[in-house]
């Protein structure tokens, strides 16, 4: 079993994975909503084979985006299981404790009579 401090070394930086995570993916976030923007902005005025072009690269680019927005959001997810998994383990090695602790008080009281 890992010891204490161990433990809440381990879940800080858990945590701190988990609001990079989420920084990034609100970057992320905006730079695509902002290309959607500018991509709606000048489609009405860019029309031709040239459009078409840059229609495909932007959709291209989109589509990427949402792959790794995708991703990122399972990082996310899969990082605040193991909060919560460290903290049912947590808990049930509390639980433990307290039990051996109270098992060890009744013998003592029973071999001290």
């Amino acid at each position: 079993m890992a010891v204490n401090g161990m433990q809440q070394s381990e879940e800080s930086a858990t945590r701190n994975g988990v609001q990079a995570l989420e920084m990034a993916f609100n970057g992320v976030l905006r730079c695509r909503q902002d290309v959607e923007t500018t991509k709606t902005n000048l489609m009405t005025h860019y029309q031709g084979s040239d459009g078409g072009a840059f229609r495909n690269l932007v959709t291209s680019w989109e589509e990427k985006a949402d792959v790794i927005l995708r991703n990122v959001q399972d990082m996310i997810e899969t990082l605040n299981e193991t909060l919560t998994e460290h903290g049912r383990q947590q808990g049930s090695s509390n639980d433990s404790i307290n039990q051996a602790y109270a098992q060890s008080n009744s013998v003592f009281d029973a071999l001290a009579g």
